[in-house]
């Protein structure tokens, strides 16, 4: 297996899931996001982003803090330094599988698409 093959197998696979990977994504432009905004922005059902939030909290990704608004419950998420560490060494390895080799053929027979 090439190098470039081995970073592809050892994607961090709580990121590499869609969900999860646009909840990142997100926190890892801003400092801090709120339920609603990241429900809003991923597009996902409260229990669907709470379970996956569950997961990254759980793996130390992120961050939830629980607080009041007033009257009103807030919930806070932001990524913590694991999380824009192993975010930062996702996208590293996603980069590398996604470059065409520099020394000549794709060891694939097909060919490549354009993405430009």
């Amino acid at each position: 297996m090439t190098p470039d093959w081995q970073a592809l197998a050892s994607l961090d696979r709580t990121i590499h899931e869609p969900a999860r990977l646009m909840i990142v994504t997100v926190l890892y432009a801003v400092s801090e996001a709120d339920f609603l905004y990241l429900q809003r922005e991923c597009g996902l059902t409260q229990g669907n982003l709470s379970s996956h939030l569950a997961k990254l909290e759980d793996t130390g990704y992120v961050l939830i803090e629980k607080m009041f608004k007033g009257k009103y419950p807030l919930t806070v998420c932001s990524l913590t330094q694991k999380g824009r560490t192993a975010f930062a060494e996702y996208v590293q390895k996603i980069r590398v599988v996604s470059e065409p080799p520099s020394c000549g053929k794709r060891p694939s027979s097909k060919p490549r698409p354009n993405l430009d």
